[in-house]
């Protein structure tokens, strides 16, 4: 049997440093601060819809935004909060009441003006819009914060994956109602639910994979 002085020698050799990691909510701040550098890219290559001015003061439509953001911005802390041990799961609660003054919007918005679709449907130039917005914000935003959940995410990956693609799909919603001006008809309804649900599902059922693919465990060798 090896002695214990040994046993220590042996585990302890050539061991790397560790960085600590950055507060939660540091990192999330950051991750925020790249979302907006994405939205802003994106207002510059598509343009602002040009009614936004007049939008902003309709009460409906300015609670649904302030709504998807505060959800972004909350999810995404809850996913960096959350994925450390120390921390509680009680944390996933914080995007909650953001969460339902959001999906209470859209609600609304289904339940009031759904028929508000032209007489032609839906355009096929606006719907190509529409999804490559989805696709500019939610793919860079969704691979950002997967790498920088990578190491810390893994001993939650599920509950993690969920606060981060929720905040991913809130974001992505806020940006659609920035560069859309359908907003309050059925497609654009669609798209934001369509979205969440998108966004959300993906990341319970491969949340977990995707972290570990990202930051594999290390394997002990003899």
């Amino acid at each position: 049997m090896i002695a214990t002085p040994d046993l220590i020698e042996s585990l302890s050799k050539n061991l790397k440093p560790v960085r600590r990691l950055r507060p939660p909510v540091t990192r999330a701040a950051c991750w925020l601060l790249l979302a907006t550098v994405v939205v802003g890219l994106v207002a510059v290559s598509q343009g602002i819809r040009p009614d936004l001015a007049t939008r902003i003061h309709d009460l409906s439509f300015a609670a649904g935004m302030i709504g998807a953001i505060l959800t972004g911005v909350l999810a995404a802390v809850a996913a960096f909060l959350v994925s450390l041990p120390d921390r509680s799961r009680l944390w996933l609660l914080l995007p909650a009441p953001a969460v339902v003054l959001w999906l209470a919007n859209i609600g609304y918005q289904c339940l009031t003006q759904w028929v508000s679709m032209g007489p032609d449907g839906v355009g096929l130039g606006e719907t190509s819009r529409c999804l490559a917005t989805l696709v500019l914000t939610g793919l860079p935003l969704s691979l950002a914060m997967v790498i920088m959940l990578r190491y810390a995410a893994p001993l939650r990956p599920t509950a993690v994956a969920v606060m981060g693609s929720l905040s991913v799909a809130a974001i992505t919603a806020t940006a659609l109602s920035f560069f859309h001006s359908g907003d309050a008809t059925l497609m654009i309804i669609m798209f934001n639910i369509g979205t969440a649900m998108m966004f959300v599902g993906l990341g319970g059922l491969f949340g977990r994979r995707m972290i570990q693919w990202i930051a594999p465990r290390p394997s002990i060798r003899d």
